[in-house]
């Protein structure tokens, strides 16, 4: 690529890829460089997050999902662009979930398939660990206020407390359909995870740009963030918030009524599988401006009050909730993370998910509103507000994945005939993180 003729997305990505090196470094200088700088010691800032900005820590190896991810991503940078063109829509549809799965199982068995995928989920700290202590849900539902503050003897565990309870009944009742363990709540989560990427395509084309959605294709499908959709709760929370904005965004074209209640049922349950959800609201918003309509508001609203009067009745109020996760946010390594580091490194964390191509996209975005451009900077503006929160100190290439799927349309805007070249950075930055570091998502 003629970096001269192409200089605003060479700029863009130049200093994009400084953010992130800056942010990987400066955990690893002396104290006396950073403790008056951020009030914290190199080690605080890297606890339980060895690899700063990532979570994880350092760890050269190989695996089973070396191979399938070196040639997914080869085939992906060939003939993908091509394809996303040429397919009819509906096959477009299946081909990029069905690469996008491939791509995310791939890179999750290079850390092998019991501590890259069956294990994941399975920890003491996450959900399932509390699956099997939960008989009566009416009665979980009244009492899960009372249970998320820390150092109690319920107490939840961290990502049970730390989320509504519409995260932990999702593994309950997976559990009561006869589908228990890490593999099959794994499992749903890559499924619905990668299910995103349609979302997202969806939701373009329903906006009257079809080009723009076969151009995002490949971009979509071979994601960095495949790494942390593998496996990870935030996988699942975004393929339903996706597909309630899919949803809200047919109901300005077609099917009204039931396609808009049908997306305020998603994006109502999505505020009860994670508070900071609620910023959807933004991509929402980008869609009826997109679509210039303000009608769909009205069965999307009624959805979600179905859905928050359901868990009302049933006994949790989900601002309680919110509340008291604020205060067990600060019990445990929140306070010792120094925003000075992370108020920034959490936007290097997620240009790691996103890839370089996403940042380099971004002065195009900002020259035009159309549907596309609107949606990526409705996910931006959702996270720049995640941030400002400071309820989100690390792990924001996990956390913020419902957001990301929005902002990984932005390279659909790069002149097609560097998508290619686009393409290649995208693949190779996502094996490069899988092999050099283990991440813990």
């Amino acid at each position: 690529m003629n970096a001269i003729r192409y200089w605003r997305e060479s700029v863009a990505a130049t200093l994009a890829a400084l953010l992130v090196a800056v942010a990987f470094v400066v955990p690893y200088l002396g104290n006396e460089l950073i403790t008056p700088i951020i009030n914290r010691t190199p080690q605080q800032v890297r606890d339980f997050a060895d690899a700063a900005p990532l979570f994880g820590f350092r760890e050269l190896h190989f695996g089973w999902g070396t191979p399938p991810a070196i040639l997914i991503a080869i085939a992906g940078v060939l003939w993908g662009p091509d394809l996303a063109r040429r397919l009819p829509w509906r096959r477009l549809l299946l081909t990029t979930w069905a690469a996008s799965a491939a791509w995310t199982m791939s890179l999750a068995l290079i850390d092998g398939w019991r501590r890259g995928f069956t294990t994941r989920l399975a920890s003491t700290d996450e959900y399932l660990h509390e699956v099997p202590g939960i008989t009566d849900i009416p009665a979980t539902l009244r009492g899960f206020s009372e249970r998320i503050l820390d150092y109690q003897v319920d107490s939840w565990t961290t990502h049970v407390s730390g989320h509504p309870p519409g995260a932990l009944l999702t593994f309950v009742w997976l559990d009561r359909l006869g589908l228990s363990g890490g593999a099959w709540a794994a499992g749903l989560c890559v499924f619905v995870g990668t299910s995103a990427a349609v979302a997202v395509l969806v939701t373009v084309k329903a906006l009257g740009d079809e080009t723009m959605a076969r151009r995002a294709a490949p971009f979509v499908a071979l994601a960095p963030a495949a790494i942390w959709i593998a496996v990870s709760a935030d996988a699942f929370y975004a393929g339903v918030v996706a597909w309630g904005i899919a949803l809200l965004a047919i109901s300005t074209t077609r099917y009204r009524w039931p396609a808009s209640i049908a997306a305020g049922v998603l994006l109502g349950f999505g505020i009860y599988l994670n508070y900071g959800l609620v910023l959807m609201g933004l991509v929402a918003v980008a869609v009826l401006i997109g679509a210039r309509t303000a009608w769909p508001l009205i069965g999307a609203v009624l959805g979600a009050l179905v859905v928050a009067g359901i868990f009302t009745a049933y006994g949790f109020w989900w601002f309680d909730g919110y509340e008291l996760v604020q205060e067990r946010y600060y019990q445990g390594i929140a306070t010792d993370r120094p925003f000075a580091y992370w108020g920034w490194a959490n936007f290097a964390a997620l240009f790691c998910a996103l890839g370089i191509a996403v940042p380099a996209a971004f002065p195009r975005i900002a020259t035009r509103l159309q549907p596309i451009n609107l949606l990526v900077i409705a996910g931006l503006a959702a996270v720049v507000m995640a941030d400002l929160s400071q309820l989100s100190k690390a792990e924001t290439e996990r956390i913020w994945l419902p957001f990301a799927m929005w902002m990984l349309l932005a390279p659909a805007v790069l002149p097609q005939r560097t998508h290619k070249f686009w393409l290649a950075l995208q693949v190779a930055g996502a094996l490069a993180i899988n092999h050099v570091l283990f991440t813990n998502w």
